[in-house]
């Protein structure tokens, strides 16, 4: 196997370049694309994230495979439209670990603020941070 050490990766314009450390802290360090069916969650597709744990309805904990170095992670979350109402990821207070994120999906139902947790049809999650 053979390493390269650069200090700069610049396109053959040089109208962009960047260090290795910003490719680094630049890049997603865990994301997953996931379905629920039936009530149970499953990965269509993922890098770093080895499961789902099911909480319970619209609550899930996406688990990394190799854990963060800490917890000031940045964690993004979407989810599909199931109906006519309109779902709403939302990072769980405290649910941010450095072996994983838990995030919950509520379904607005009124436009006071009213809503459920709900299993959306489908969803992704993205982390950036240090690993």
């Amino acid at each position: 196997m053979s390493t390269l050490k650069v200090n700069t990766i610049q396109n053959t314009s040089a109208a962009h370049s960047s260090t290795p450390e910003e490719i680094a802290q630049g890049r997603a360090k865990a994301w997953c694309r996931f379905t629920v069916s039936g009530g149970t969650p499953s990965i269509n597709d993922s890098f770093n994230i080895s499961s789902i744990t099911d909480n319970g309805t619209g609550d899930f904990d996406f688990v990394f495979a190799t854990a963060m170095s800490n917890a000031n992670y940045a964690a993004v979350s979407t989810s599909e439209v199931g109906s006519s109402n309109i779902n709403i990821p939302c990072l769980v207070s405290n649910g941010q670990a450095t072996s994983d994120v838990r995030f919950q999906y509520f379904r607005i139902t009124t436009l006071a603020g009213g809503g459920v947790t709900i299993d959306p049809p489908a969803g992704a999650v993205t982390v950036f941070g240090d690993q």
